[in-house]
């Protein structure tokens, strides 16, 4: 449905424009302390007619204190439980996009943090409705003077640098026809650009010689039809996917898209999901630093954000998952923070140098060069897969090898077993099947992007087993830098154990148990937690082991999406992850959402794009991992 017809329809049955849609996407300018955004949340939460997602993308180049955001909030009835669980999230703000999930993954915050004008032209999804605000009059209360003031001081210093007309260009890029644009001031010079760039204004405009300028109600209605370079939107009806691989990969991008109203069959050729890497007994969710603050750097934390999220949502706190920071011991002198005033503002949150106590409840000397992660956690993969399958509109199929895959002349793809007979078919599928996906693509004429085997060996043993001595040496929480360490996690019997490892073996392609990695990962617990790793060195000698097999791609990055949407429609991948599959995942799930979807980037456009599987295709040469291959 259009957003002219929506219009229509409201006006015809007095409903909300956005009632009974699947998504509704509204656009501001200024964040400010979120009260616009807090409302349109309790709208949505109190309309019965209310779009299946509202996805809400704002613009601040300083997002407020959490203490001004609670205490806006709280003038205005409804609004104070809202902020609180929005001020749950509230913190690591550094500039670039942030992603905030509430009610289930139903209402999405994508805050983008910086100048509007820096930050418009690079946003390419459809908007149904914009809300032209400053973050000044934000900050304030509604009723203010400052508050009715605020677009007036923007606009005035738009007119001073005659920027009036790429700001309403920009805005009506991303409008559909029937979309709204609404604004508590706006100045005469924006209002004619308005409508010059294709708005109708709802208010006539006041005369020449009028003291104020008026408040803007408007609507996009171009006489001319738009040429439009956003992202399309995926159909509302006949959305049945089909994703090969049960692990965390493939677990994610099922629920993403069970989220928007698919209907997803999810194969494996195990009986049980998470029988491959993803029963690793459990993982660490930290981000990567760099003092150049480079993209990994910035897309470990968004993906951190998005898994710590997931994981309240769906997971048991101290059991599955929680919350406990991670101590990076610097013992190869690597991944240094950057030396910046923002960091210093706002980046501390997640990362900082760790303190004196931090050091000291690790067992390392004071001085030892460490950084201490706030937002790092630790979780058990297994769990979060399952619970991702949990979706009643998601159905496990296990048992089922996928060999091969075969174009469908009319669209959509049949999946097949070995003896050459259908296990599904559908229009969407997703290969999310680790290292097998290599295969799978190669055995059905298809190219692949390069991935590669990593098998990696962890080391763990029962706490209950360790001399009291040793217990006492434990760190407070996980430790990484040169390999990693945690304690207290259940482990594959179910006890609460240590884990330690893990080891990195490159071109192997089988996870199969190796004593000599037990004696490697005893030697790199050495060198991280010094103390702890000679009083526990005589229990590796009859230490459990734990192998799995993980993938990776040249440029260090997952490929998420279509590896050539011409040549292959409806055909994806999501794979790569490497050794980071607890803290990329789920943002690459959302990222193969958004892309099917014309939604909000859940990263920067660009961090996003260096994602895409077909950054692999070559002209002319198919992709890098093989020649290009059309099916029959």
């Amino acid at each position: 449905m259009s957003a002219a017809q929506a219009e229509t329809d409201a006006q015809q049955t007095g409903l909300s424009a956005w009632a009974n849609r699947a998504a509704w996407h509204e656009l501001e300018t200024g964040f400010g302390a979120g009260l616009n955004f807090l409302r349109r949340w309790r709208d949505w939460r109190a309309d019965a007619h209310r779009p299946g997602q509202l996805f809400y993308t704002a613009i601040d180049p300083e997002p407020v204190a959490l203490a001004e955001l609670l205490q806006a909030a709280a003038h205005e009835p409804g609004l104070s439980a809202l902020a609180q669980q929005l001020a749950a999230q509230w913190q690591a703000l550094l500039p670039g996009v942030h992603r905030f999930v509430f009610e289930h993954e139903r209402v999405l915050l994508t805050l983008c943090v910086g100048q509007a004008r820096d930050w418009l032209p690079t946003l390419d999804a459809a908007v149904e409705q914009i809300w032209l605000t400053s973050p000044e009059a934000a900050v304030d209360s509604p009723d203010s003077p400052a508050a009715a003031d605020g677009i007036n001081a923007v606009d005035s210093r738009l007119e001073a640098t005659g920027q009036e007309r790429d700001q309403a260009r920009m805005l009506a890029r991303l409008c559909l026809p029937g979309s709204r644009l609404d604004g508590s001031h706006a100045s005469r010079a924006l209002q004619a650009e308005l409508v010059a760039a294709g708005f109708e204004i709802a208010k006539p405009h006041l005369e020449p010689d009028a003291a104020a300028d008026a408040g803007l109600q408007a609507r996009y209605a171009p006489h001319w039809q738009p040429r439009s370079a956003l992202r399309p939107r995926a159909a509302a009806t006949g959305r049945h996917a089909v994703v090969v691989g049960g692990g965390l990969s493939g677990s994610a991008v099922a629920w993403s898209l069970a989220q928007r109203g698919w209907t997803v069959e999810l194969l494996d050729q195990a009986d049980e999901p998470a029988a491959g890497a993803s029963a690793l007994p459990a993982g660490l969710v930290a981000p990567h630093v760099s003092p150049d603050d480079g993209a990994l750097s910035r897309l470990t934390r968004a993906g951190m954000r998005l898994t710590r999220q997931r994981a309240a949502e769906l997971l048991q706190q101290g059991e599955q998952w929680a919350p406990s920071g991670v101590l990076e011991h610097q013992v190869e002198g690597k991944h240094s923070l950057p030396r910046t005033e923002i960091w210093q503002q706002s980046g501390l949150a997640s990362s900082r140098v760790a303190n004196a106590q931090q050091l000291a409840d690790a067992g390392l000397a004071p001085g030892t060069a460490a950084l201490w992660h706030g937002l790092a956690s630790w979780l058990r993969p297994a769990c979060l897969v399952r619970a991702q399958l949990d979706h009643p509109a998601i159905r496990w199929r296990g048992g089922c090898r996928v060999a091969s895959l075969q174009a469908l002349a009319e669209g959509g793809w049949r999946l097949l077993d070995d003896a050459g007979i259908e296990l599904a078919r559908a229009e969407q599928v997703v290969i999310a099947a680790a290292y097998d996906s290599r295969a799978l693509l190669q055995a059905s004429g298809l190219a692949t992007p390069p991935l590669n085997p990593l098998r990696g060996q962890i080391s763990w043993g029962a706490l209950a087993d360790l001399p009291a001595k040793t217990r006492a040496l434990l760190p407070a929480a996980p430790v990484n830098g040169h390999g990693c360490f945690m304690s207290g996690t259940p482990g594959p019997d179910g006890r609460a154990a240590w884990i330690a490892g893990s080891t990195f073996e490159r071109s192997v392609t089988e996870a199969l148990l190796k004593p000599e990695d037990q004696f490697a990962n005893r030697d790199k617990l050495l060198r991280l937690l010094p103390a702890l790793g000679a009083a526990l060195a005589p229990a590796f000698e009859q230490a459990g082991a734990w192998a799995g097999l993980r993938c990776t791609l040249p440029d260090r990055v997952p490929a998420v999406g279509p590896l050539d949407a011409q040549a292959w429609p409806g055909l994806h991948v999501c794979a790569g992850m490497g050794a980071r599959g607890l803290t990329l995942s789920v943002l690459c799930g959302e990222l193969l959402a958004a892309l099917l979807h014309g939604e909000p980037w859940p990263v920067e456009r660009k961090l996003a794009q260096s994602l895409l599987a077909s950054r692999f295709v070559m002209t002319g040469n198919g992709l890098r991992g093989g020649p290009r291959a059309v099916p029959a």
